[in-house]
């Protein structure tokens, strides 16, 4: 037997910490904007006249914080950290990688200035101008040749299956990007779709789906793949179906974009298109929740203990209550009561913050210590408090958000004898009051949470010190 890669080497972790600290931040700035909109939707004169606090000038914001600074920030810190573990290598490239990690806090933070100005081009999840999207363009290529880099000069013949979810996941997010941002530049911060009418529409929606189908789900399936394992201390349920669930997945996932297109001028068959391998990724999903969940086969007595597996396996669970909802919803006969509704809204956010939201923050608590070479969390207490909190508030804002959109739905469908409506669309405003209210409640149990992480990671970073991590030694056969 011989030994290869003896002399001791480091892990390049520096970007990896960065982009985790930044995460944290990042999450407390993201869902405290989502707080603030939510404040406005019950109460809308908080927006106090000034048109760079108005709605529709913050919900961008807000979506763009939470699923590429917060989401984002939180995917390359667990793809650079996963990587070079699973690959026994350094980061290849380790300068572009440190390119990745400042290119991209300037990508959010343009995104923080020009979208209150009312710089956007209208597309969901791609509203930054055509400048911006060039710099994403750049760092996304940057990142891709860092992340394959490693893996092409990997120590060991095997690709871990987390590896697969965040190359799919990458290479996915370059292709959608890339078709969906192309534009026709006629200013500094101005361009025009090369799209037009229903293609625009059709092109938009692929994206907007599949950036939830990659870029939040993908790429947090391979963070599922790698911390739960690590935080049970047990290997995962099935290897071989998390090689089927990898598949199924990419496969299907790309043609479920036409069902947010239902009752549209969308050609039928292309709606019927969608809802049918809408259907189909419910197989794929439950597929992956059920080997993340069984890896907890034989440790379930863990979950008392341990509340970071609390938040990875509670992510789950929410993950696949989402995959669930989602598949139902694109059904036409149920999308005709849900469309345009706060059902939406709901099923949205029970994925973003019971899915996304818990699993990075599972992997972000196990991730900190190890960076700063502290054996766990400044405070493990306060990860306790920030479970509870973080559920209860999830379980209000879509709990609330359901209600609130079948109650809509039924309202706006309701006729009287004669065919006229029996609700004015303000008297279904107007019963949702409550409910807006209590989602801006739920709302800020979870921020609440966030900011109790940002002080636990402060205080656990400021105690703690930059570590160097040895590369393990691989054996080889002579």
């Amino acid at each position: 037997m011989a030994f290869v890669n003896s002399q001791a080497t480091t892990y390049s972790d520096k970007v990896v910490r960065q982009f985790a600290i930044m995460t944290v931040v990042w999450g407390v700035v993201g869902m405290l904007v989502g707080v603030i909109i939510a404040a406005q939707l019950a109460w809308p004169e908080l927006n106090l006249g000034i048109s760079y606090l108005s709605f529709g000038r913050l919900r961008p914001l807000h979506t763009n914080a939470v699923i590429f600074a917060f989401g984002g920030c939180g995917l390359f810190a667990t793809s650079y950290y996963v990587v070079q573990r699973t690959c026994h290598v350094r980061l290849f490239a380790e300068k572009l990688a440190a390119f990745t990690f400042w290119g991209w806090q300037i990508v959010i933070l343009s995104a923080a200035l020009s979208l209150p100005l009312g710089f956007t081009s209208g597309k969901e999840y791609a509203e930054l101008e055509w400048p911006i999207d060039i710099l994403i363009t750049v760092i996304w290529v940057s990142y891709a040749i860092v992340f394959f880099g490693t893996v092409g000069t990997r120590k060991v013949k095997h690709i871990y299956v987390a590896n697969w979810f965040f190359g799919a996941f990458i290479l996915a997010v370059a292709l959608l990007h890339l078709v969906n941002s192309a534009a026709i530049p006629v200013g500094a911060m101005k361009s025009y779709s090369a799209y037009a009418g229903v293609q625009d529409a059709m092109v938009q929606w692929w994206y907007g789906h599949n950036a939830v189908g990659f870029f939040l789900t993908a790429g947090f399936l391979g963070m599922m793949y790698y911390f739960i394992p690590k935080q049970a201390g047990r290997p995962v349920y099935s290897y071989r179906l998390s090689i089927v669930h990898f598949w199924a997945l990419i496969f299907t996932y790309m043609w479920a974009g036409p069902h947010h297109l239902h009752f549209t001028a969308l050609p039928d068959w292309t709606q019927s298109v969608g809802m049918v391998f809408s259907l189909i990724l419910l197989a794929p999903s439950w597929g992956g929740m059920i080997n993340g969940i069984m890896t907890l086969s034989g440790a379930w007595h863990k979950l008392r203990d341990d509340p970071i597996l609390r938040f990875l396996i509670v992510s789950l669970s929410f993950y696949g209550m989402s995959t669930f909802e989602g598949p139902m919803m694109s059904i036409k006969t149920v999308n005709a009561l849900s469309h345009f509704t706060d059902w939406t809204v709901g099923h949205v956010h029970s994925g973003a913050l019971g899915w996304v939201g818990m699993v990075t923050m599972g992997s972000m608590y196990y991730l900190i210590p190890r960076l700063f070479g502290q054996k766990q969390m400044y405070s493990v207490k306060a990860i306790e408090v920030h479970f509870y909190t973080a559920t209860i508030g999830i379980v209000l804002y879509i709990a609330a958000l359901w209600i609130a959109g079948v109650m809509q739905g039924l309202m706006w469908r309701s006729i009287n004898a004669d065919g006229t409506l029996t609700y004015t669309f303000v008297e279904s405003v107007k019963a949702s009051f409550p409910f807006y209210v209590l989602r801006l409640v739920g709302g800020l149990l979870y921020l609440g949470g966030m900011v109790v992480m940002l002080w636990n990671t402060i205080k656990t970073a400021t105690s703690g010190r930059a570590v160097s991590v040895n590369i393990p030694a691989v054996a080889a056969h002579a």
